[in-house]
């Protein structure tokens, strides 16, 4: 059992926007990673085929078959490093953990497809792009009514200036 006073700082340090991903689905993690001085993105895509533990210490292992040898890494769901997590294939599995695709190669690794959560997921998927087109076209209409001007207007103006005063010399 765990103290209320470890939950709490555990709570603070949960993620509220992590997808219902599950065993047997194909996910992408995008992983920040410091290179130098510059932050960059890398990606991990495979299947799931364990998840351990729950809160903060939650974990999971992604599989993929990389020129003919399997590669698993272990994430930590809540981890700060994680920029996000996105389902490209549901799949339906009959077990808590998938450690036998270990031992099995080519189609014998392939995995059911669930289409049922496939759908609804691609349905959520496709609200999400909606709301931020949404959101996109609003803050522009509003930088326009408050005078500003997005970066590619600003450029156009700078070369329509620039052309006018290259043929008033």
């Amino acid at each position: 059992m765990i103290s209320p006073h470890i939950q709490l700082v555990e709570r603070a340090n949960q993620k509220t926007d992590i997808p219902d991903f599950r065993i047997g689905d194909r996910v992408e993690v995008h992983q920040r990673i410091l290179d130098g001085q510059k932050e960059r993105t890398q990606i991990f895509e495979g299947d799931v085929i364990a998840r351990q533990n729950g809160g903060v210490r939650e974990t999971f292992t992604v599989r993929r078959t990389v020129q003919g040898e399997g590669v698993e890494r272990i994430f930590p769901v809540h981890s700060p490093r994680i920029a996000k997590i996105v389902i490209k294939k549901a799949g339906s599995v009959r077990r808590a953990k998938l450690y036998y695709l270990r031992d099995r190669v080519g189609k014998a690794t392939k995995i059911k497809d669930d289409t049922k959560r496939q759908l609804k997921i691609d349905a959520d998927l496709k609200a999400a792009a909606e709301a931020a087109a949404r959101a996109a076209q609003e803050t522009a209409a509003k930088k326009t009514a408050e005078g500003e001007m997005s970066k590619s207007a600003q450029k156009k103006k700078a070369k329509k200036e620039a052309a006018e005063a290259a043929k008033k010399k």
